[in-house]
């Protein structure tokens, strides 16, 4: 399998293990943050150092006028690209009451977990529509257990991956005509930068029932996911959630 990814917030966490996973099925990859900076690098040296094909790409995905110049750039360097990973996201300013929610904060969760990545898949998808491909073509996007799951302390969060939820179902609906699948990863609790926070908590309540499978998961684990998709591994798919989540959101009695 071959093709180029453009992985957003792929500096670490679940953004970097998905291009080590896409790089270890023989994508070229696309390595973003939002600026050129010693942890940019790292990651290229990461993936390159692994054998993967890699360029830098940095560029805020909330800034609307930044898209068309970086997938022109990254197309240069790399090829037609025949993959996006929208997983670039944020957590809110400050966990807390609704009551007490910032414009500030609603704003920022907004412009790049939702909006930022909607019109960069515009963006993307007006380059590959019309183009002749035998590639395996997908765009895959990060959102989170929490697009359907109430999160009290985190709304403005919650809000924005339901949104971004939304978009996943707006792109199948228009690509698939243009053979291009679209699927939502909706991770559940994973040990990243953004838990780690909270992340003991989420362990004893995972170990006492709160996921079916009970633990908390691996950024790797929801790479190896994303990979899977993007290489065509559920064929006949498109438009579908696929729940990251070790089961926490299955009803129970």
């Amino acid at each position: 399998m071959s093709g180029v990814a453009l992985v957003t917030g792929s500096t670490r966490g679940i953004g970097l293990s998905a291009a080590t996973a896409l790089a270890e099925c023989g994508f070229s990859i696309a390595v973003n943050g939002p600026v050129a900076d010693a942890e940019l690098d790292a990651a290229c040296n990461t993936l390159e150092a692994a054998g993967a094909t890699v360029v830098a790409a940095p560029f805020d995905v909330a800034d609307l006028r930044t898209h068309d110049d970086a997938l022109a750039a990254i197309e240069n360097s790399l090829g037609p690209m025949t993959t996006l990973v929208n997983n670039a996201g944020v957590g809110v300013l400050s966990r807390g009451d609704p009551l007490n929610v910032t414009e500030e904060s609603w704003d920022r969760c907004l412009a790049i977990n939702a909006k930022g990545a909607f019109f960069l898949t515009q963006a993307f998808a007006k380059r590959l529509v019309g183009r002749q491909s035998g590639a395996f073509r997908s765009i895959i996007n990060v959102t989170s257990a929490n697009a359907v799951a109430v999160a009290v302390p985190r709304a403005e969060y919650a809000a924005s991956k339901a949104a971004a939820a939304m978009n996943s179902k707006t792109w199948a609906a228009r690509l698939g005509v243009e053979n291009i699948a679209v699927y939502d990863v909706q991770p559940g609790l994973i040990e990243t930068d953004l838990t780690a926070p909270v992340i003991e908590d989420y362990k004893k309540r995972s170990a006492e029932g709160l996921t079916l499978i009970p633990r908390v998961g691996q950024p790797e684990e929801v790479g190896r996911i994303i990979a899977t998709l993007a290489k065509g591994g559920l064929p006949y798919t498109t438009g579908h959630v696929i729940s990251a989540d070790g089961g926490m959101l299955v009803p129970r009695f």
